[in-house]
């Protein structure tokens, strides 16, 4: 992840061959200093939870795949201390599009919202030709290791 301007802020690796889905974030480009990072609580389960943990492996937040509410558009929980929301893509025609072509550069954007219906965070993709996004926490008690994981996840189960 790099932010607009400024220093690398994480880096996000994928664990190869793994019975469960893992992503470490690390704070070097040589990989040396892991600082966060997500993992699915289950081998194989369509509606399947990942656990977030800092770097000393305390959990921070967690977030799920609505499996379900998924089929016509992208639908996540997400959790942490203090707060619990669902996220859907805003566009329900680009949902759709996107299921049904192979235009790889659609954009793609996320709205979170508390129970309360208050923004907990965004995440926009871009309409271009690499992936860049734009990820936006309106609420304090969102810790932004849990965002990013939020906006890596996203992008890495919808196969982009």
């Amino acid at each position: 992840l790099l932010p607009r301007i400024g220093p690398l802020l994480a880096l996000a690796e994928q664990k190869r061959f793994a019975f469960k889905e893992q992503v470490t974030f690390f704070a070097d480009a040589a990989k040396t200093q892991p600082v966060f990072g997500f993992k699915a609580r289950a081998v194989m389960d369509l509606n399947a939870g990942y656990d977030i943990t800092d770097a000393q492996g305390n959990r921070i937040g967690f977030f799920r795949k609505d499996f379900g509410a998924s089929l016509l558009r992208s639908t996540f929980h997400i959790e942490g201390p203090g707060y619990a929301g669902t996220g859907q893509e805003r566009n329900q025609l680009v949902a759709i599009l996107r299921r049904f072509s192979d235009v790889p550069f659609l954009p793609v954007h996320f709205d979170f919202v508390g129970s309360d219906g208050a923004p907990l965070l965004s995440s926009s993709r871009q309409a271009t030709l690499r992936d860049k996004y734009t990820v936006t926490v309106p609420d304090q008690r969102v810790d932004f290791r849990v965002a990013a994981a939020v906006a890596v996840a996203m992008d890495a189960l919808m196969a982009r």
